[in-house]
């Protein structure tokens, strides 16, 4: 399967294109396919496909098209959802943008001509008219499109060369011409349409078409031709024989007029294998292309120790070197040098001066003087300076060259912030390899054969080494140098040695990763180093300022200083705003760091502070959302500890999704230490009705399970009670009743035994809610009307309410409707006396029943309207699915098959994204002959 996107974005599948309806559905997908691998958040979605125009609405419509996207893929698998959005994984479909990529980038290797004008034109021909041509009104999209359309004539100028090349210059022609026209003022193309013309036989019209370059330029934009340009022309006149031998040079590889003696070419030699980094690749060669404006163009490739940067550096600049006929400048900074100190920029200005060939009996005395002959031997000439290794923006600046023409590239484990605000460097930030490239750069080291072999083995390699360049090298030299080790064994070891960096060790500094990342960590500030350490005791992917404050014990002022100096040294990065993450090797790193540096009693009160926060921010959470039924007995935090505070359930809710993963992973890690346990059961009951909210039923299972085996183990009878309480709710949200009315039965019979009547009655209601899922409407009116009498015991009107609202439901089930009608408006104006949104909207819903058993249509619609309503407000996906699907039966039983539907497919969609059961009696509904029925999906 393949999504193509050079053109009118479309599927095609098993050799058959199917076009993709909608804009807005076409954008989803041609987002997601562009950044195919990579996880693309809800609000980027939104952002790049209804570009600040989206409504209300914008999620149920972001879901329906996604599980129409996937219908028309044909895989459910093709999109998967995966916090805090969605994915296209690369192995579920490839694009025709990758495609073309890869033959490019397989023509920029090859020296072989001929074989070069093959894959460029195989890329080329994937193009079937503009790129993304049927979206692009979209901004997003549209920056999109004129990338693509860039590479499209990068790759159309790399192939009129790579023609040129092998003398094929009449065939050459009518593709020169258009590309002329097309761009009147680009001197190159121009230079190779009049070579082509004169290598035809045609001088007359050679010389013509210089002419009328001449002319546009001058009237246009008051400008003569450039020096290698009118070169041309002289040779051209004088029929230099040298013509016919090779192509002239474009205007950005002519030779170079220098006053100096030699045209120095310092690049190392290019990394063996490089693989991948095609957008920084592309951003580099855009970079390039401004060379001719009025200033020098500076780029800063910041990033981790063995993130590849120099790599990267290298590699661009080999292939560009021609664009730089005046020289190639090179020079390792050691700016984090295992030893000794960084190089001085004096020094690194002389051997410069040495590179050119300037007489030291030349040289000025001085490194003002210095500098400044430097800059004069570089000023109207094309030179690339790449400076490898810096340490800041200070070691950088004697090193600019001061006139255009120039190009720089900088390599820094810091962002090098001044450089790029004083200077307007662009930043190119380089992250871990995509999964995809990593397996490639294996692929490139040990042979398409070996990888090709053991893909499971190539896959988990990859996350050992969490995609990174170097521990990738290491361990593909490993395999290299034993060719009797088999990838899986590999594998193996690997995955035995995790949380050991000494598994990727060549045998010195530079490609030990450990030593790599210490050259980093030891310019931190002590603070800073620090927190650091403690990150590394961080549970979840990433941490918010408020987090890090806890888990240090500052305030979140001083922690966002010492985020921005760890962001700043590439230790950390920022993946959204104020979210911090670092990958899984330095943080093995920091976690070693930290056994080494810090007492074990100041690394558990750092776990403890952290584990306090995040407890009573997810109390404060549910209480927003649910008011006391989450609420647990605690003692009040800390003063000086960083609690989450909430206004409303929206902002309460946009916490929880961003510290979703961290909550759970936080249950693990308190389960696992010992002192800490208790945290375990009471993180994962005070988020047990969020995860049913979140439709987040799997993880709950895990979670309570965790908090159920904590308080085991440690005796804590409260503990089990809640766990086994929650494990139960978990399992009836799956549906699993005998399950979940095993542990149910089991929390009940505990509380009973401890003599908490309230936690006793909530329990009362999850037992009555399997049994209505079951059908078995008087025992579910049972349980509740028991979890009635237990809440009037002990006064608690909220918990009396929601009794009242779930015997109304169960009586209209068994047909007592009156009574029904009597305790469901009870329930509501109880909830409405307490302002309980979620309470409201439950009792609205039971309304809606009665009413429709008692076929009052109309009113039944009013009711379950009023529901659907508060269930968004609220953001409870589920039981807003559950409501429409009431609603639409409604609707049907009343003749309204338009209504009926749109409620139906709405669920549906919900359902289907959930991945919840109750989808398949939906999709039933939409059959052509609907099946009414008025089952209650939430309970």
């Amino acid at each position: 399967m393949r999504i193509n996107l050079l053109g009118p974005v479309e599927v095609v599948r098993d050799g058959v294109s199917h076009p993709v309806t909608g804009l807005r559905r076409k954008a989803v997908l041609a987002v997601l396919a562009l950044r195919r691998g990579e996880v693309v958040g809800v609000e980027r979605l939104v952002d790049s496909v209804w570009a600040g125009g989206a409504p209300s609405t914008v999620a149920n419509s972001l879901q329906q098209h996604v599980s129409q996207l996937r219908q028309l893929l044909g895989d459910r698998g093709a999109i998967v959802a995966r916090s805090p959005g969605y994915l296209l994984p690369v192995d579920a479909a490839d694009t025709d943008v990758a495609a073309a990529e890869r033959l490019i980038r397989a023509a920029g290797t090859s020296t072989d001509p001929a074989e070069r004008a093959g894959l460029l034109r195989s890329a080329l021909a994937l193009w079937r008219g503009a790129s993304l041509a049927d979206v692009a009104t979209l901004p997003w999209l549209d920056d999109q499109a004129r990338r693509l359309d860039e590479l499209r004539l990068r790759a159309r100028r790399d192939l009129a060369a790579a023609e040129q090349a092998t003398g094929n210059d009449a065939a050459l022609l009518p593709e020169l011409a258009d590309l002329a026209a097309a761009h009147p003022f680009d001197e190159q193309l121009h230079a190779r349409l009049i070579l082509a013309l004169y290598r035809a036989g045609r001088q007359a019209d050679a010389l013509h078409a210089y002419q009328r370059l001449r002319e546009r330029l001058r009237g246009e934009l008051g400008i003569d031709p450039s020096p290698p340009l009118r070169e041309l022309e002289t040779a051209i006149l004088r029929q230099d024989s040298a013509l016919a031998a090779r192509p002239a040079p474009p205007p950005d590889t002519a030779p170079a007029r220098s006053h100096a003696t030699r045209v120095p070419a310092q690049l190392p030699a290019a990394v063996p294998a490089f693989t991948g980094r095609d957008l920084e690749l592309h951003e580099l060669g855009s970079a390039a292309e401004d060379t001719g404006d009025a200033t020098v163009v500076i780029v800063a490739v910041s990033g981790s120790g063995g993130v590849g940067k120099t790599a990267l550096a290298v590699h661009w600049a080999q292939r560009a070197a021609p664009r730089f006929p005046d020289g190639q400048l090179y020079a390792d900074l050691r700016g984090f040098a295992p030893e000794g100190s960084a190089a001085d920029p004096g020094e690194v200005v002389r051997g410069f001066l040495d590179a050119f060939g300037v007489p030291a009996s030349s040289v000025p005395a001085g490194p003002a003087a210095q500098t400044a002959l430097y800059r004069s031997l570089v000023a109207g000439r094309r030179v690339l300076v790449v400076l490898d290794n810096a340490r800041d923006a200070a070691q950088v600046r004697p090193l600019l060259p001061g006139a255009p023409g120039c190009m720089v590239v900088v390599t820094s484990r810091n962002l090098l912030t001044p450089l790029i605000a004083g200077e307007g460097a662009r930043p190119v930030p380089l992250g871990p390899l995509t999964a995809e490239e990593a397996s490639a750069l294996l692929a490139r080291r040990l042979g398409a054969a070996r990888t090709a072999a053991e893909p499971a083995a190539v896959a988990e390699i990859v996350a050992c080494c969490a995609r990174l360049p170097l521990p990738l090298v290491v361990v593909a030299a490993q395999a290299a140098t034993r060719p009797a080790l088999t990838l899986t064994t590999l594998a193996a070891q690997l995955r035995e040695r995790r949380g050991d960096l000494g598994a990727f060790d060549a045998g010195d500094d530079s490609t030990d990763v450990s030593a790599v990342f210490s050259w980093s960590y030891r310019r931190l500030t002590e603070p800073a180093a620090r927190l650091f350490r403690l990150l590394g005791l961080h549970p979840g992917p990433d941490a918010g300022v408020t987090t890090a404050a806890a888990l240090c014990g500052a305030s979140p002022a001083a922690t966002r200083r010492l985020l921005a100096e760890l962001a700043e040294a590439s230790l950390i990065s920022e993946t959204v705003t104020d979210r911090f993450t670092m990958h899984d090797l330095l943080r093995v790193y920091a976690t070693a760091r930290a056994v080494e540096h810090d007492e074990a009693a100041d690394r558990l009160a750092a776990q403890r502070r952290l584990l306090e926060h995040l407890l009573h921010s997810v109390q404060a959470c549910a209480r927003v959302q649910y008011g006391a039924w989450q609420s647990l007995d605690l003692p009040p935090a800390a003063e000086d500890l960083p609690v989450e505070r909430f206004g409303d359930p929206t902002a309460a809710n946009v916490w929880y999704r961003a510290e979703q993963r961290v909550l759970i992973a936080a249950i693990g890690l308190a389960a696992g230490v010992p002192g800490l346990e208790g945290y375990a059961w009471r993180l994962a009951w005070s988020q047990s009705l969020i995860m049913e909210a979140h439709a987040l039923w799997r993880d709950a299972v895990t979670v309570q399970r965790i908090g159920l085996d904590a308080a085991t183990r440690t005796g804590d009878r409260i503990g089990c009670a809640h766990a086994e309480h929650g494990l139960g709710m978990a399992y009836s949200w799956m549906g699993r009743d005998a399950d979940a009315l095993r542990h149910l039965d089991r929390a009940a019979w505990e509380f009973a035994a401890l003599g908490d009547r309230w936690h006793h009655a909530q329990v009362c209601f999850g037992i009555g809610l399997v049994h209505d899922r079951r059908g078995e409407d008087a025992e579910a009116r049972d349980q509740s009307m028991r979890a009635l009498e237990l809440y009037r015991e002990i006064g608690d009107r909220r918990g009396q309410a929601i009794a009242l609202g779930n015997i109304g439901w169960s009586m209209a089930k068994l047909g007592d409707l009156e009574p029904a009608l009597a305790a469901c408006r009870e329930s509501l104006e109880a909830h409405q006396e307490l302002g309980d949104v979620q309470g409201i909207a439950g009792s609205w819903d039971s309304l809606g029943l009665v009413h429709q058993r008692s076929g009052r249509l109309g009113d039944a619609t009013t009711c379950y309207r009023a529901a659907v309503e508060l269930w968004g407000r609220i953001e409870n996906d589920f039981q807003r699915a559950a409501t429409l699907t009431r609603l639409g039966d409604v609707h049907a039983a009343a003749g309204e098959d338009d209504e009926a539907r749109a409620c139906w497919e709405l669920s549906l969609t919900i359902l289907d994204e959930l991945e919840h059961a109750d989808a398949e009696a939906v999709r039933g509904r939409l059959a052509p002959v609907p099946i009414h029925t008025a089952s209650r999906i939430d309970g």
